[in-house]
């Protein structure tokens, strides 16, 4: 499994339109594959758009992407309002399970991390051993590594009922000492984060 993260950075003022031609489309769209989640920002860099889209490998990614281009009604008619596009392939963490449609947030935070090169497998065997107990604090949407596109970052979504929540909660897990898993501060590069709110059409929300 892979998830293609689309990040589209918008003209200020079109997010209402943008979202409703999306949402158009995507009743076409959807039949060639589903959308696992479509996100618009709320805290962080301001007009963006991230939708993502889950695949067996790139070659259905490829195949799918062939065929929905040959419909008429996508992709949205939207090329004058995007600004910037960015698409990330990330391959998520083994013991993550898949993205599935259903009400989890509203609220998304998506943390955005790089690394030291050669760093990550050592990474990932820290989060296997911390996730179990994070996530009895709250769900973890996705977690996994960019295979194509910024090189030695890593990417982690997770959900919370309100920001309210999500300040108890990461206070919480620090006095808990569950969260961040122990370790590995000195290969941390850069950190940043975005809250994200749920489209009407999302199938995560």
């Amino acid at each position: 499994m892979i998830y293609e993260i689309r990040t589209y950075q918008l003209k200020p003022g079109s997010l209402a339109e943008v979202e409703k031609r999306f949402g158009a489309g995507y009743e076409y769209r959807k039949k060639y594959s589903p959308l696992a989640a479509f996100w618009h920002t709320e805290i962080g860099p301001l007009n963006e758009i991230v939708h993502v889209w889950p695949y067996a490998d790139m070659a259905e990614r490829t195949r799918v992407r062939a065929e929905a281009a040959k419909d008429p009604n996508w992709p949205p008619k939207t090329a004058e309002f995007i600004v910037h596009m960015q698409s990330e392939v990330v391959v998520p963490f083994p013991f993550v399970p898949a993205l599935q449609p259903g009400k989890m947030g509203p609220i998304f935070e998506m943390r955005y991390y790089t690394i030291k090169a050669g760093t990550l497998p050592d990474l990932i065997k820290r989060w296997e051993g911390a996730v179990p107990a994070r996530i009895k604090l709250s769900p973890l949407a996705l977690a996994g590594h960019v295979e194509f596109g910024e090189a030695n970052r890593y990417i982690h979504v997770w959900a919370y009922d309100s920001l309210d929540q999500r300040a108890a909660i990461r206070n919480k897990a620090r006095e808990m000492g569950v969260w961040p898993p122990p370790g590995g501060g000195d290969s941390l590069l850069t950190q940043a984060n975005k809250i994200l709110l749920p489209s009407s059409f999302s199938p995560l929300q």
